[in-house]
């Protein structure tokens, strides 16, 4: 399983998302994230945008890489739907992602933010997890 919905708010959207490796992890958070903003699936990856970020750690990275990806979107109108992590570590990370201009018909719910609210961070014998709350 790469994540799942968590139904205990009312306002807010929170899911999961695991990974066996923080690549993994990292992908999977903004396949999770896109399928709340747009039906993912009819999402063309007709253009890429490269992302290079740094944070003090890998949860923090977590927490800036959906809120960059939330940027991106509304900043260049687009929904992305391939997402490739060429280099990741607790600290840095560089990705590929690839998607096509918003239209209405392909969209679903306006994503204003990461929040703070039951976000965590985890790693354990099976790989990470990552509990993630958006602001809708």
């Amino acid at each position: 399983m790469k994540y799942r919905f968590i139904d205990d708010l009312t306002s807010d959207v929170m899911f999961e998302v695991y990974g066996k490796s923080l690549k993994e992890v990292f992908e999977n958070a903004a396949e999770a994230l896109f399928s709340v903003i747009c039906q993912i699936k009819k999402v063309e990856p007709k253009v890429s945008r490269e992302i290079e970020m740094e944070a003090e750690s890998a949860g923090e990275l977590m927490f800036d890489w959906l809120q960059e990806l939330i940027a991106r979107s509304d900043i260049e109108g687009m929904f992305f739907s391939k997402f490739e992590v060429l280099e990741v570590s607790e600290t840095r990370l560089k990705a590929r992602i690839w998607g096509e201009e918003a239209s209405p018909e392909k969209g679903e719910t306006v994503v204003k933010a990461v929040t703070y609210y039951g976000y965590s961070f985890a790693r354990d014998g099976k790989g990470y997890r990552v509990r993630v709350s958006l602001d809708i």
